[in-house]
């Protein structure tokens, strides 16, 4: 296919992406995010399409900049990332305009700018060491060992099977290990080798040779390598000034050390053949585990055997020892606090309260100024910290090249591990998730363990049963995917039309065929999702006390938008006062989604997020 056919095939796919983010019509609404779906496939077939697709997507949102249409900046933006982070053999000129580009955005309100910071960020450094984007999401996604890129991540697929059905769960349980059958460490490892290589030699790269080269090699031999290409491009990419010359220096030298001087000297033209085509070299979809939510504590399990160290490395003492049938709490590591009896004047204070320093000392004018036997301060054993080796390397911090510093909660701490919890299912299941929250964060307020360790994100995709499917069923069960839809047009057109396709996936028989390649739908936006899915929405977590007796303790439930509950009849009596009280407090406060709920809530208890990549419009 000529140059202009492939341009005018790609503008076509990109215009019908573009009327898919503008219409409404139910007939297009049911065939949501295909497009895009497609578009992407059109250039993983195909690499040498990657650098046309650029120029497109450029010029669209360029024209979307300067007609202020600001409904298609964002999901543009995030194809144009998308295939950045793949693709090889960019020109610095689409690097540069790109980067211009966001730079131009930072004058926009949220969630333009924070979009646009976060891409910026990326493409620096991208633009400096190619490579660097795909390296880094593979090794953290397929947890790959690398000491100057140690992060981790993993996507926990909840389902509950209770409101999805078996069918469901078996189809998607099936797609996600087709897909992962493939995805070895061996194979991830050859994908960074070969892609890093690629994107740094271009032309020069006998990629056919290379990739011949890194199968035949064994396991040790391959890890070798894959060290060296990580090693340099990491070295090269926290640089204060990283210089592309050094970078091309380094990878050459190990591109002929592969394939030795005389076949890495020959390039990708030998005699008068054609040039060689740049073979596809796959990203990997992340490390998927697939769970059925039967437990209330399975959620905390699950991160916590995340977070378990492996044989070369521990995190401390107190985290090997968890009791993960229900964690006691800690007396030297829960918060403590003291009720504060006196006046707050030191000279009420009684004899030998607390230590004193001498009158001759400076602190003693100090200390009359001092609040006494108030919260006492929360003092951290040494064994609770990470060894140093945990520490990210200065500069760097997972994927986006952003400081180490950045999510540190304790000195010396950094965030290695990222959980990405997804949750199928409609707004009871998302109910569920707030129970589970609420549940860790208050188990986190009593020993101090998974926060400072792991960064948790989650995300919400909306599978309602086909049965009766009445607007009455759609807004009863499906308000909170509503309302993320009306939030970001971006969610509205491609996680909010899934479910019908999920359906008709667990529909379609299982097929046994496993040496014919196929491209899971699903399994994709469901990547493209947890990805590129930055910019979270939140949410208040409410809780409720029902008392049906007074002389008893009350029951207490936690809900997002809605709790349904029978309450029998009875008569309160009009003593005691206190317990009145509590119940008219209960009937104030209510959630802030609509003014008709069954019950009331106390007031908000914690912050729950869901991720979307465009937040609030």
């Amino acid at each position: 296919m000529e140059s202009s056919d492939v341009e005018l095939d790609l503008q076509r796919s990109v215009h019908a992406v573009l009327r898919e983010l503008s219409t409404q019509a139910p007939a297009v609404q049911r065939n949501q995010g295909m497009w895009r779906w497609s578009l992407h496939k059109k250039v993983e077939r195909d690499p040498g399409k990657s650098p046309a697709l650029v120029r497109i997507l450029l010029r669209e949102l360029e024209k979307a900049e300067r007609e202020d249409v600001r409904r298609v900046i964002i999901p543009l933006l995030h194809t144009l990332m998308y295939v950045l982070t793949k693709a090889t053999g960019i020109t610095e000129e689409l690097y540069r305009r790109t980067y211009a580009f966001c730079m131009r955005l930072l004058t926009l309100p949220a969630p333009y700018c924070t979009v646009a910071l976060d891409c910026a960020i990326r493409l620096k450094t991208e633009k400096a060491v190619p490579g660097t984007l795909y390296q880094r999401l593979v090794i953290a996604e397929q947890n790959l060992r690398s000491e100057l890129y140690p992060y981790q991540e993993r996507v926990f697929l909840f389902v509950d099977p209770e409101l999805i059905s078996p069918s469901v769960c078996s189809a998607l349980l099936l797609e996600i290990e087709a897909a992962q059958v493939q995805q070895t460490p061996e194979a991830c490892m050859r994908h960074v080798v070969s892609h890093a290589l690629q994107a740094a030699l271009g032309e020069a790269c006998h990629t056919g040779a290379l990739q011949r080269k890194l199968q035949a090699s064994p396991r040790r031999a391959l890890e070798r390598y894959f060290q060296a290409v990580v090693t340099a491009v990491e070295q090269m990419a926290s640089e204060p000034s990283p210089s592309r010359e050094g970078h091309l220096k380094r990878l050459e030298e190990i591109y002929r050390s592969l394939l030795g001087p005389a076949v890495a000297s020959r390039g990708r033209c030998s005699g008068d053949s054609l040039p060689e085509r740049p073979p596809s070299i796959p990203l990997p979809s992340p490390h998927i585990t697939f769970h059925l939510w039967t437990d209330e504590e399975q959620l905390w399990k699950e991160l916590v055997f995340f977070l378990k160290p492996q044989s070369q490395l521990r995190l401390s003492a107190d985290l090997e020892a968890l009791n993960l049938q229900g964690l006691l709490p800690d007396q030297e590591l829960a918060r403590v606090s003291m009720l504060s009896t006196d006046s707050g004047i030191e000279r009420d204070l009684p004899s030998g309260a607390d230590e004193r320093p001498a009158s001759s000392s400076p602190e003693m004018e100090h200390a009359r100024l001092q609040r006494k036997g108030g919260i006492k301060k929360r003092v951290w054993p040494a064994d609770i910290l990470m060894p140093s080796s945990w520490d990210g390397p200065p500069g760097l911090h997972r994927r986006t090249g952003r400081p180490s510093g950045d999510g540190e909660l304790l000195p010396g701490v950094s965030r290695l591990h990222t959980a990405r919890v997804l949750v199928l299912g409609d707004d009871r299941m998302l109910g569920r998730l707030a129970r589970a929250y609420h549940s860790l964060r208050k188990r986190e307020t009593q020993t101090f363990c998974l926060t400072p360790r792991l960064s948790l994100q989650l995300y919400y995709i909306p599978v309602l049963t086909p049965e009766k499917p009445t607007s009455f069923r759609r807004l009863d069960l499906g308000e909170l995917a509503a309302f993320l839809g009306r939030a970001d047009p971006w969610y509205e057109s491609t996680i909010n039309t899934l479910y019908p396709a999920i359906h008709k996936l667990a529909e379609m028989p299982p097929s046994l065929d496993t040496s014919r390649a196929v491209d899971p739908f699903i399994l994709d936006v469901i990547t493209y999702y947890v990805r590129m899915g930055t910019q979270p929405i939140y949410f208040q977590i409410y809780t409720v006390k029902i008392f049906s007796d007074l002389n008893q303790a009350p029951a207490e439930d936690i809900f997002l938008t809605e709790l349904k509950v029978k309450i029998q009849d009875s008569k309160f009596p009009k003593v005691p006062r206190p317990g009145r009280e509590v119940w008219q407090r209960a009937q104030v406060l209510s959630s802030p989604f609509a003014t008709r709920r069954p019950c009331s809530a106390t007031g908000p208890e914690r912050s729950l997020f869901l991720c979307g990549p465009q937040g609030w419009s």
